[in-house]
């Protein structure tokens, strides 16, 4: 269990963000809006690079992975120069040029990410799980100079693009040998310049392509940088910890790959082991044993799959201290059960909530505010603002249900090449309306639907979340997915797909019960169907609803 912590989440904050504190806070103009900043930061990620040759002199570990290629953050930067160097000379990429990277986990995709923002060029993170037409829909949408990928996603286009390619197993050694005794360009790069662009999970429609700024790269790690800061105040421990070693499980096309392990090491000099293929959870429990991983990350499903692993207590899982995750909502069965199963670890929980409009971190519950409210997503970080507006855009009370609305120095501009999209998204004053409902209850952000799940019947709103939250802690349910259904009359009824847990027996008449202790009968589901297989989620770990309905077929690739 946690230790008690000394301080309060509000006067940690403040000590860590006043002045003269490490993350002494500030008001900036962020695209004619003020903004508070961190006075202290980089301005680019390639200052954040060319930092990284001082952690242990540059000879601290920056990635392992599971095939065994490893590096340190100077053998990183002496591959990142000569990459960057061939991608000018002989690809003539430049400042604001789009470098495309449709691979699997790997070094050259860091390493290719590291070379294109370096020359002030944009990295254009394609779904590794895509198949051709989605990935001929991203390449059209951004028009990159360049694709990087390897040989099996490139073989997933019909037909070859025209488009100059570097086919990774290849073409790559020869960007790595081109200028070993390189430096870094020196192209100049604006705080506000892209980045980045990541396509949104696509769960009601074609995926959009989100712009992430190397402010907002620099936001996150600040951002992610206090919560560390804030955990090491609140809940102290005795002798030194050890270096961190993290997992890095997720795909480097999402903010949980990129931002939150690529990016966030680089800064902070702390090391991640990688792994690739199909996500094995006995693979994570022996590279855990072997490296003596300290944290877990990942989305709910890889957590679940892990802790959940029959072999689980045949390996050494000690050294992990703390496991967190974004990507969706964590149910307090899943809570209970990190406990359970590492109950070493001291502070053993921290979830997040954000979205890659916001750089994926706007919000963080520690382990003993998600112990005494497991369903909220935690409090705002100390660089964002937060409200719940109505469909006027005009600020609700505490605890009316609204749209989540959220503005920093991580929102992004926009979507790429979609003007539309982004005047919906990014309002007047630098409000990001986040496309989720919820409310605000003594400071806590509790999230009640996406926007576009919500069901309207007979007039009423009904949040898929609530139900969800209900039959998720239900003993004998594994996972829960609620939709509306159409209905001449009421306009929807609600329909709940459930999966038991693994040996168990439900009926529908136990499970109506269940719900109606805790909610009106309006809410209880209509239509019930009862699953054995699991359901169809996409990449970053949602699941997809209009599959369930029979409204889009699921292309998911996992490899």
């Amino acid at each position: 269990m946690p230790s008690q912590p000394r301080m309060s989440i509000t006067e940690v904050d403040a000590m860590l963000t006043g002045e003269g504190g490490f993350f002494e806070t500030t008001t900036e103009l962020v695209h004619g809006v003020d903004m508070t900043v961190l006075a202290n930061r980089a301005h680019s990620l390639r200052e954040m690079l060319e930092a990284s040759a001082g952690h242990d002199g540059g000879n601290a570990r920056y990635y392992v992975f599971d095939d065994g290629r490893e590096a340190t953050f100077s053998e990183n930067i002496s591959r990142v120069a000569s990459i960057a160097t061939a991608l000018r000379d002989v690809h003539g990429i430049g400042r604001g040029d789009r470098v495309a990277i449709l691979a699997a986990n790997s070094p050259e995709w860091i390493e290719t990410f590291w070379a294109t923002v370096s020359l002030g060029a944009v990295a254009v993170a394609m779904n590794g799980w895509w198949i051709g037409d989605e990935i001929r829909h991203g390449l059209e949408l951004t028009t990159p100079k360049l694709l990087v990928t390897d040989r099996r996603r490139f073989d997933r286009l019909e037909s070859h693009t025209d488009m100059p390619t570097v086919v990774i197993e290849e073409q790559f050694g020869s960007l790595v040998d081109h200028a070993p005794e390189a430096a870094l360009p020196n192209t100049p790069i604006d705080e506000d310049d892209p980045a980045a662009i990541l396509f949104t999970s696509g769960t009601t429609g074609r995926p959009k392509g989100s712009i992430c700024t190397h402010r907002n790269f620099i936001a996150y790690v600040g951002c992610a940088f206090m919560l560390g800061a804030r955990d090491a105040i609140r809940f102290p421990v005795e002798g030194q910890r050890p270096r961190m070693l993290a997992l890095a499980a997720s795909p480097l096309f999402h903010i949980s790959g990129l931002h939150a392990c690529a990016v966030t090491a680089m800064a902070s000099g702390s090391g991640h082991v990688w792994t690739t293929g199909r996500f094995d959870p006995e693979k994570v429990l022996r590279l855990t044993e072997q490296h003596r991983i300290t944290r877990w990350g990942g989305v709910t499903t890889q957590i679940w799959r892990i802790i959940e692993h029959p072999r689980f207590n045949d390996y050494d899982t000690s050294s992990v201290t703390s496991i967190g995750g974004g990507g969706s909502v964590w149910t307090p069965e899943l809570l209970r059960a990190c406990r359970a199963a590492l109950p070493h670890a001291d502070r053993a929980v921290g979830v997040g909530y954000g979205l890659t409009e916001c750089a994926g971190l706007a919000t963080h519950a520690p382990d003993d505010l998600l112990a005494a409210h497991p369903d909220s997503v935690g409090v705002p970080l100390p660089t964002v603002d937060l409200m719940i507006a109505d469909d006027s855009d005009r600020p609700l009370p505490d605890g009316e249900i609204g749209n989540v609305c959220v503005r920093g120095p991580m929102v992004t501009p926009g979507y790429w090449d979609d003007p539309d999209a982004t005047a919906s998204t990014v309002r007047p004053g630098g409000w990001l309306i986040t496309g989720d409902y919820g409310h605000v209850k003594d400071g806590l952000l509790y999230l009640d639907s996406r926007r576009s799940e919500l069901i309207i019947r007979g007039g009423e709103n009904i949040y898929p979340a609530e139900i969800e939250t209900r039959l998720d802690d239900h003993p004998d349910i594994h996972e829960a997915a609620v939709f509306g259904v159409e209905h001449r009359e009421l306009g929807h009824e609600v329909k709940a797909v459930v999966v038991p847990t693994e040996g168990a027996t439900i009926d529908i008449a136990s499970l109506e019960a269940w719900l109606g202790r805790t909610l009106s009968g309006h809410k209880i589901p209509a239509h019930w169907e009862i699953r054995r297989d699991p359901l169809p989620r996409n990449a970053s770990g949602k699941i997809m609803k209009k599959v369930l309905a029979g409204e889009a077929v699921n292309t998911f690739i996992e490899d």
